[in-house]
């Protein structure tokens, strides 16, 4: 899998996709994740990427120029299967569309900032648009490294147990149930007597009840979902 992420601020990318499971992918080869710099497809001696937006009004606008020229360089090298922008007023990332893009092949991230992009991109250009939350952020780049964080874990081979992505929160439309390490008391907080029962049926029953008393509890909205 190759993840293409178009970005303003490179470093806020290369940080966090260098660390833990995501860099164990890399270097196992599972996936390639590219950090484009929009401000190398800027056609003036400032590297400008940002211009005001006409009409008037606060905050500068992401130009469609830069954004276009780097899109089609990449998509001359390869075919893609989406081009994604991170956008407060995308659709709701879940684990279900974590899922679905882990199965693809090569994919771009277009990461948002400034007061928004030129809406002729998100037009012409972009063929998904993903909010990671009800909030707005700096720009789209922690977005970006979210998405693709959570999509490498989903590659096979990218955890050395494939059985724990399998069972995280949301996979089952379910949070997780909570889980316990040794000692099995401790200062009096003792661990529930079924996990130490060694009875898989007993104990799968258990964790699959406590699931949906959590979402219960904590998000009924996945239940009614």
């Amino acid at each position: 899998m190759r993840i293409d992420i178009i970005t303003v601020c490179p470093e806020l990318i290369e940080s966090p996709l260098n660390y833990s499971i995501v860099k164990r992918a890399k270097d196992k080869g599972l996936v390639e994740i590219n950090v484009v710099n929009l401000h190398d497809f800027a056609s003036d001696k400032y590297k400008s990427v940002d211009d005001y937006a006409f009409g008037g009004g606060a905050g500068m606008v992401m130009m469609i120029e830069p954004v276009w020229k780097a899109i089609e360089k990449l998509k001359s090298e390869r075919e893609y299967d989406e081009i994604i922008y991170t956008s407060p007023d995308g659709e709701k990332f879940t684990q279900k569309i974590a899922n679905n893009l882990s199965l693809l092949n090569n994919i771009i991230i277009l990461s948002g900032h400034y007061k928004g992009i030129d809406q002729r991109i998100r037009d012409n250009l972009v063929t998904r648009e993903i909010s990671v939350g009800d909030y707005v952020l700096s720009g789209g780049e922690l977005p970006a490294a979210m998405i693709t964080d959570a999509v490498v874990r989903l590659i096979p081979g990218a955890i050395s147990d494939e059985q724990s992505a399998l069972s995280d929160s949301f996979q089952d439309d379910l949070l997780a149930p909570p889980v316990y390490t040794r000692p099995a008391d401790f200062k009096g907080w003792k661990v529930p007597d079924v996990l130490l029962s060694g009875h898989a049926a007993e104990i799968e029953k258990w964790r699959h009840e406590q699931a949906e008393e959590r979402t219960s509890k904590l998000r009924p909205d996945l239940l009614r979902e």
